[in-house]
């Protein structure tokens, strides 16, 4: 077992960041202060959240906690064939691969949304 913990953000968690969820800034404070904690932004959920709330992704990038995740060509082709990139790139980033052989948490402020997904969810509801 790892002695990591590797949370992906959904685009609902970034926007609740940015709204001030304390869930969410403790996850980023926590990222930021705490070896083995490992906080990651999606480029395309980045994207999304941006658009439902302007400004968030200047802010989230700008994090020191917060790894943002690029659409490189292996991600774009994995993701490709999903109908909504936000989703289909947080949830081909909480896959497990060789940097997070365990996967990683799902972190959303909606976790209806990934009902019947293969991902681990952490609800940042209060």
């Amino acid at each position: 077992m790892s002695d990591h913990l590797h949370i992906v953000l959904d685009d609902t968690a970034m926007v609740a960041a940015g709204r001030g969820n304390a869930v969410a800034s403790r996850l980023i404070h926590r990222a930021h202060i705490e070896a083995g904690w490992h906080l990651y932004a999606p480029a395309c959920a980045l994207v999304e959240a941006d658009r439902a709330r302007p400004g968030t992704a200047e802010h989230l990038a700008a994090l020191p906690g917060v790894t943002v995740l690029d659409l490189d060509l292996p991600t774009a082709l994995a993701i490709a064939r999903s109908g909504g990139w936000a989703d289909a790139h947080t949830r081909h980033a909480a896959e497990p691969n060789p940097e997070r052989p365990d996967g990683a948490f799902v972190a959303t402020a909606e976790p209806g949304r990934w009902a019947g997904e293969p991902v681990r969810v952490l609800d940042i509801n209060p």
